[in-house]
Formats: C-alpha cells, sequence, structure tokens
C-alpha cells in the first residue's frame, strides 16, 4: 500500500467517515471561511447543497487579519469547524472559497467566488513595482502616471488566483461577462477555468425588492419616516475614516420628525477594532437616535427599505443602484479606481456630497435628479446572469463534485425580515 493511500485513509477517518459516522459514502466539501463578510458570501452557496444527504459540509476560518468575526459567524450558523491545520491535512472533494489566502494549501478542487460587487479598486504595487510578473502600469485621466498596479483588487487579479505561476482553482466563477475581459487582461491562464455565474446578492436584493414595505415594517417605521442609510467599507479610504465630519450633520441637518438615520459599517472595520471600541466611537451617535446597525445583521434589508443612500466606495452603494433609493456619494478614491469597473460610472452619476449645503436639502435633489436609466445600466453590471446565480453555481459544483444534481431548481430567496431597530423610540 502506497504511502499517499495510507495518509488518504487516515485523513478520512479523521474526518468522519470512520465507526462513529451515521451516514457514509458521502462527499466532503469544505467551506474556507476568511472573514464575516466572506463568510456571508458563501452562506448565499449553502442552500445549494440542502437536502442532499450525499453530501457533507464543513468549514474551517483560513488565515486572514479579520478574521475575528468569522468565529462568531460560524458559532452562530452551528457549522462544524475544523481547525485549519487539520483541515489542510484532510481531503475534500470539493472546497468553496471567497478569498485567496491559503487556498493553494487546500487538498480539494476548490471554486472561487467573489466576495463583493465591481472589482472597483486598483490593487498598488508597492515601490517602483520591479519585482515580480503580471503587474502592469496605469495612467490617469490626463495620461499621467499614477503608479503601478497588479490589476483589480477582486477576484480577476493575478495574485488572488495563482501560486507559483500555477492556477490554484478548479473554477473561478464570475459575476459578469465583462469580468472575462478583465481575466484575459490580468490572469489569462484562468481563463479557461472561468464561468460565469451571476451574483447572490444582486438575485436575492432583485427578489426581495416587490417586499418593501414588509421590510420597512419589521425594521419599525412608521409609512412617513425616511429612513436614510449611511454606509461604509474599510480602510483609510472609506467614509469611516471621516466619519467625524458627517455624524453631527446627521444628528443636526435631518429633523429626528421625518428622518431616521441608520449606520452600516464594515465588519473589517469592527473586526480590526473590536466592538467595545466602534459602539465606545458611536456612543453620542446612538443616543442622539442613530441605529448602528450590527455586523452580524444581513445588510440587504435595511438597503431594500431604505429611501436614501449616504455612501462611499463599498459594494453596498453600488447594490443601492438597483433599489431606487436616492444616493450621495460621501467618499470615493478615484486615483485608486478600477476605470473598468462600474464603481467609475456610478462615482459619475451620483451627486457628490457637498459640505456647505445642508443633508436635506442634498437628499432632496439626489431624489428629484435620481439618475433612473444610468443607474438601471450600472446595476446591470453587476450581473449578466441576473435570477440565474443558483442554477449556474450549482450545476459547477455538482460537476466537479461529481454527482448529478438534485431533481428540483434551486430557488432564490428573498432575504429574511429583519428584527425591529426603530420601534419604542420617540420622535423628537
Amino acid at each position: 500500500m502506497s504511502v499517499k493511500h495510507i495518509e488518504r485513509r487516515r485523513t478520512t477517518e479523521e474526518s468522519g467517515d470512520g465507526q462513529w459516522s451515521t451516514l457514509s459514502g458521502r462527499k466532503k466539501v469544505l467551506v474556507l471561511v476568511h472573514t464575516e463578510v466572506y463568510g456571508k458570501r458563501l452562506q448565499d452557496v449553502l442552500p445549494l447543497l440542502e437536502s442532499d444527504l450525499r453530501v457533507e459540509v464543513v468549514f474551517t476560518i483560513a488565515p486572514h487579519a479579520f478574521n475575528e468575526g468569522a468565529a462568531r459567524f460560524l458559532r452562530d450558523l452551528g457549522a462544524t469547524v475544523l481547525p485549519w491545520q487539520e483541515a489542510v491535512r484532510t481531503e475534500f472533494d470539493l472546497a468553496l472559497t471567497a478569498g485567496s489566502r491559503g487556498m493553494e494549501q487546500v487538498r480539494a478542487p476548490i471554486v472561487r467566488i467573489s466576495h463583493g460587487a465591481g472589482h472597483m479598486s486598483l490593487e498598488r504595487v508597492p515601490g517602483d513595482g520591479t519585482g515580480g510578473t503580471g503587474w502592469a502600469g496605469a495612467t490617469g485621466a490626463s495620461g499621467t502616471a499614477v503608479g503601478r498596479v497588479r490589476g483589480p483588487g477582486g477576484i480577476t487579479g493575478p495574485g488572488y488566483l495563482t501560486w507559483n505561476g500555477a492556477v490554484v482553482p478548479r473554477a473561478v466563477a464570475l459575476p459578469h461577462s465583462d469580468d472575462l475581459r478583465a481575466l484575459k487582461r490580468w490572469c489569462p491562464e484562468a481563463l479557461p477555468v472561468a464561468e460565469v455565474v451571476g451574483d447572490p446578492s444582486y438575485d436575492r436584493i432583485a427578489a426581495s425588492l416587490p417586499l418593501r414595505e414588509r421590510y420597512r415594517a419589521a425594521l419599525g417605521l412608521r409609512l412617513d419616516e425616511h429612513l436614510v442609510l449611511v454606509t461604509s467599507t474599510w480602510g483609510r479610504r472609506s467614509s469611516f475614516n471621516r466619519l467625524d465630519a458627517l455624524l453631527p450633520r446627521l444628528l443636526t441637518e435631518l429633523p429626528a420628525r421625518r428622518y431616521r438615520k441608520a449606520l452600516l459599517v464594515h465588519p473589517n472595520v469592527w473586526s480590526q477594532h473590536g466592538h467595545w471600541q466602534v459602539r465606545a466611537w458611536l456612543a453620542d451617535c446612538r443616543r442622539a437616535g442613530v441605529i448602528v446597525l450590527p455586523p452580524d445583521m444581513d445588510w440587504r434589508a435595511p438597503l431594500v427599505a431604505a429611501d436614501s443612500v449616504i455612501g462611499d466606495y463599498g459594494s453596498v452603494t453600488l447594490y443601492a443602484t438597483m433599489t431606487g433609493a436616492a444616493v450621495l456619494l460621501a467618499r470615493y478614491p478615484h486615483g485608486d479606481a478600477n476605470p473598468a469597473s462600474p464603481g467609475v460610472a456610478m462615482a459619475l452619476a451620483t451627486p457628490a456630497l457637498c459640505p456647505t449645503r445642508s443633508l436635506a436639502e442634498q437628499l432632496r435633489y439626489a431624489a428629484a435628479e435620481y439618475p433612473r436609466l444610468e443607474y438601471a445600466a450600472i446595476s446591470a453590471r453587476i450581473s449578466s446572469e441576473p435570477g440565474r446565480f443558483g442554477s449556474n453555481m450549482r450545476r459547477v459544483m455538482y460537476r466537479l463534485l461529481g454527482l448529478g444534481q438534485p431533481a428540483f431548481p434551486p430557488a432564490t430567496e428573498t432575504v429574511p425580515l429583519p428584527a425591529s431597530l426603530f420601534d419604542g423610540q420617540v420622535s423628537a
């Protein structure tokens, strides 16, 4: 018996196919959860494996700087979690990941999906960028050099798909056919394994929009109340880095009788600084009636319910172009923006937040000048397979598993109704 065969038998027994197992002969799927955000993205994939007794799913926390929230996410999910070192010693029939770190260590055919929408940033090379292959120069609108980049900061960048010159995933699941062109430019060696499957959040938001009034009622909003959702991604270019200028305006320029305000902060901020610190920074705003959405809440429910969105360059602002909400753009890092992304088109079509005019006036302007045709074109660039993520993604997974698909179509679920956020608050 070969050493390789002995090792395979040992790892199979360790993973639960031994004498303690109730079901035998199952295909084993490993889900790599790097961060809370990546875990939530993968959570939209998991229903495609439900009700199939031929498949067993286990999880592991993959290495990442912001994986503090991953353990809490998996605990709330009720998942079986393997330690990372055990997971990379065990063979699986399939692995799912929305991140790239450590995936070269996994012993399974890997499906790599995107963790957000739009691939809106360019990843820059530190220094002069002379080291490494696959790096390309970039120029600004004026033709002047703006540094060197190695591709979009997302799934189509070469640094996210290759290891030592070889493509790691067995399948790269792309949201849009435009991503194939980006892949051809930045990582052409991955084209043979690329498949356009669509975007799960796009499909679920679209399915939930007809139920908008139910989400508003569940949140505790009155019919005459205007919900303003302030959303921030993470990092120094985010709105959170300038919240000290924006938050006082939310309190003083939007009358509480008319406006309800909710703040959505990227989970990476909570993970990096800790829940106590984020709540402490925002304590006065919370006491003044601004709802700080918890990081484990499904952000899509308040997005569907919102009348207005004040956002930055994060994915949530891009998804807002689907909903009909008026949008004000608080921050957008044009110098680091991926010119081929829908985010640049959004930044050109969206009114920019002005420091000298009242927020109420600007929100009215954004609603009156709503760029409906432009937003329709922008949101269409999030997914080129609208409503078909479930069927496309399930086909890819079951092909790699070597199983026939279940004999029923996958459903696109609406976003769960949220718990009430505003009940019990008294408007001034």
